[in-house]
């Protein structure tokens, strides 16, 4: 069955540095093989992917990315940088990568224009954003302009996990907790509820946010969002629609990326439906191998199994 996967990342000598903090993160061997990984696109990467019948992937750069830089400037300037040799390798390969545009959130005007000339002149379906920058998160209306472009040009905007802020009270000495075995995923979850509650989806209705990891656990929370939200006081906050999970189903999309496990998928089946999830499979950082044996051995159906692999994709991101 055809397959399309979309949150495979990459990046360059010159945006390498970024990613340095996470290395803490990883084995060292492992850490070393990601990243000569994340510099490829044809010695391994292509191989990889006609051995395993990936006939698309939607690349992205590695987290922090742009997000991590402090001068806005050139924060401006390396997002340019990431996406034009982002447009550069997808012209050398257009029937087999695609990819999300880096934003320089810094500067929120400038990150709506790079959007527009990725798309519009680059050709690329969309945009990822590493979590937070500096502290800052989506539902601030300062990035409004960024949500009203995203809007306007009909493509979505992936939100990926990252280090929060600040290192949590309850995390501290229990750094085993700190990163994509856990804090990653609370951090993304809440950042995405950040922009729900925060009205975004009401001010731009036709924004689609995508949440990897299965969601980043939301699914399985939709009943207590609903219940807590009709129960407890909602401190002045009025949002358009009854529930929170009119808003997961109407305006969110999940990706497989990191859950290669058949519980959470069926799950996600019954809490959103087979077109709101796609496949992907965070490679490098990720065995695409597992991933793809997952996604061929769910006990799905085929029906079910063609939207989550590829037509989701194609529909959602124009392919």
């Amino acid at each position: 069955m055809k397959k399309i996967a979309i949150e495979e990342h990459f990046t360059t000598a010159a945006l390498a540095h970024y990613s340095e903090p996470a290395a803490a993160l990883f084995d060292p061997a492992r850490w070393e093989t990601a990243m000569r990984r994340l510099l490829d696109f044809t010695g391994v990467r292509l191989p990889q992917m006609d051995e395993l019948g990936i006939d698309m992937e939607v690349l992205s750069l590695t987290a922090p990315g742009i997000q991590a830089e402090l001068d806005r400037a050139l924060a401006v300037k390396r997002a340019a940088q990431a996406n034009d040799a982002l447009a550069e390798i997808v012209r050398a390969h257009p029937t087999r990568f695609s990819g999300f545009a880096a934003l320089a959130l810094q500067d929120p005007d400038g990150a709506a224009a790079e959007l527009e000339r990725a798309v519009t002149q680059l050709g690329l379906c969309g945009a990822l954003v590493n979590g937070h920058t500096h502290g800052e998160y989506l539902d601030a209306a300062k990035f409004h302009p960024v949500w009203e472009r995203a809007e306007a040009l009909g493509v979505p905007i992936y939100l990926h996990p990252a280090n929060s802020y600040d290192v949590w009270h309850n995390l501290r000495g229990h750094e085993e907790l700190i990163g994509p075995m856990w804090s990653w995923g609370v951090e993304t979850a809440t950042h995405a509820l950040r922009i729900l509650f925060g009205g975004v989806f009401d001010r731009f209705p036709g924004t689609t946010l995508v949440l990897g990891h299965m969601g980043e656990g939301l699914p399985a929370l939709l009943w207590r969002l609903d219940s807590r939200w009709e129960f407890l006081d909602q401190r002045g906050i009025r949002l358009a629609k009854p529930r929170p999970s009119d808003y997961v189903r109407d305006n969110m999309v999940i990706t497989t990326s990191g859950v290669c496990a058949h519980a959470p998928l069926l799950g996600s089946l019954l809490a959103l439906g087979a077109d709101r999830i796609m496949f992907a499979t965070d490679y490098p950082l990720e065995s695409n191998h597992e991933a793809v044996r997952f996604i061929e051995t769910a006990p799905i159906s085929e029906p079910d199994r063609a939207k989550i692999c590829h037509r989701n994709a194609e529909r959602l991101l124009g392919l």
